[in-house]
């Protein structure tokens, strides 16, 4: 995040047009009635991640570094900031849902406003821009992984169920699971580069780890079903106290979007809409609470995110174009097909034991960019891999993901670790 950027103004124009196109397809299955709706105070609707996201350039980029800018309509500062104490006042989260206006033409109008700006700007050949720019084009493949969440939560609680696009995914029985041995020593982590990285990913350091064995794949549904059939949600020695008296408050004892009906277990996804669960496919939507609880069920436990990235660098370290980011447009997670399809990157995040805390001499930056993960560094934990979600370009094995460890919105899932 605080590396400058060498790349030609000529490829960064072009990729800022390549991701700033991927959002507005992203959102082509969409109905106009769709772009405004907010189920809960974690979605944000459609409309305003392709307002933020240009509110983003618009703040950070142009209004400082393009002289004569004029910002396409002022007020719109209060509707797109989402978090930033430094850039003034704004909505509620919450509220996001309740705002008709602007309507979706103004949004798509600012949006050709910004890139038209940009365009200039980044003709002007100015380092610091390049810098920023990819940042913001980063920080918008983030919100497009988020409009594909969102949009299936809205769609997920629909009693009509909409398919978001209709496709039919491959499905084969998985291998077994093994663990798979990796010695004790003096590992390094964290991002050296080359290449982007997020601030949370800096302060590279060595860690001491122990021997340990990791799970070779992604826990499937068929396998989290016997959990559940097991009373894995009753047991309280499963579960950690907050996790127990949050499974105790859901209406469904079960991963999200999973719904009981008189044929069996069912589940939303956006390929297909309702539909009978696949056991061969990784379980997602699952809350560190019940990742946690199903480990300990299974005489294992989650794995701490350097555990994680030392596995994932020894065993998948490449990112695979042909993996399943949202370029394959899939839009779930896929079975594992073979002995060396470990499934680190692509399919879901994956929930790990550790804390969301800052590395060793983080080096937190200063303004209002400093706000973007830094301030987050409390009551979160960290997931690692990306998922079905995630654009390809966007993702490595350093990349540190974070939520409260009760969201399962996103595509989460569980992979496995034991002590050796």
């Amino acid at each position: 995040m605080t590396r400058t950027i060498t790349t030609p103004s000529s490829e960064v124009a072009r990729h800022y047009t390549r991701v700033r196109e991927q959002s507005v397809y992203l959102c082509a299955p969409l109905q106009q009635e769709d772009y405004v709706v907010q189920p809960r105070a974690d979605v944000s609707p459609p409309k305003w991640h392709l307002g933020h996201t240009s509110w983003f350039f618009e703040n950070f980029l142009l209004a400082e570094y393009l002289p004569g800018y004029r910002r396409f309509d002022e007020r719109l500062n209060y509707f797109f900031n989402s978090y930033y104490e430094s850039q003034g006042d704004r909505i509620e989260r919450s509220q996001r849902g309740n705002m008709s206006r602007p309507g979706l033409k103004v949004i798509l109008d600012y949006r050709a406003h910004v890139d038209a700006a940009m365009q200039h700007l980044l003709a002007l050949r100015l380092p610091q821009v390049a810098t920023l720019t990819e940042l913001g084009l980063h920080h918008e493949q983030q919100h497009q992984e988020l409009l594909l969440t969102d949009i299936k939560n809205i769609f997920g609680n629909n009693p009509l169920y909409p398919p978001y696009r209709d496709l039919v995914i491959p499905t084969s029985p998985p291998p077994s699971l093994a663990y798979i041995s990796v010695p004790a020593g003096r590992y390094g982590v964290g991002h050296r580069g080359p290449g982007f990285c997020w601030d949370n990913e800096l302060g590279a350091h060595e860690v001491l780890l122990q021997d340990y064995g990791i799970a070779s794949r992604l826990v499937t549904n068929g396998e989290y079903l016997t959990f559940m059939a097991d009373g894995g949600y009753e047991r309280f020695e499963l579960w950690q106290m907050d996790g127990i008296e949050w499974a105790r408050g859901l209406e469904e004892p079960a991963p999200l979007y999973w719904y009981r009906t008189e044929a069996g277990w069912r589940h939303y996804t956006l390929h297909k809409g309702l539909e009978e669960i696949d056991p061969n496919l990784p379980v997602t939507h699952i809350s560190w609470y019940e990742a946690d609880a199903y480990a300990r069920w299974a005489g294992a436990r989650l794995a701490t995110e350097f555990e994680w990235e030392i596995a994932c660098n020894t065993l998948n370290p490449e990112v695979d174009p042909r993996g399943n980011w949202v370029e394959r447009e899939a839009y779930h997670p896929l079975a594992a097909t073979g002995t060396f399809d470990y499934q680190f990157l692509g399919h879901c995040w994956e929930w790990t034991n550790s804390a969301y805390l800052p590395y060793p001499r983080y080096p937190r930056p200063q303004g209002a960019l400093g706000e973007y993960n830094g301030k987050f560094m409390i009551n979160q934990m960290v997931l690692r891999g990306g998922s079905c979600a995630t654009p390809r370009s966007h993702i490595r094995p350093t990349y540190r993901n974070f939520f409260q460890p009760d969201k399962r919105w996103q595509f989460t899932g569980i992979r496995l670790a034991k002590d050796q």
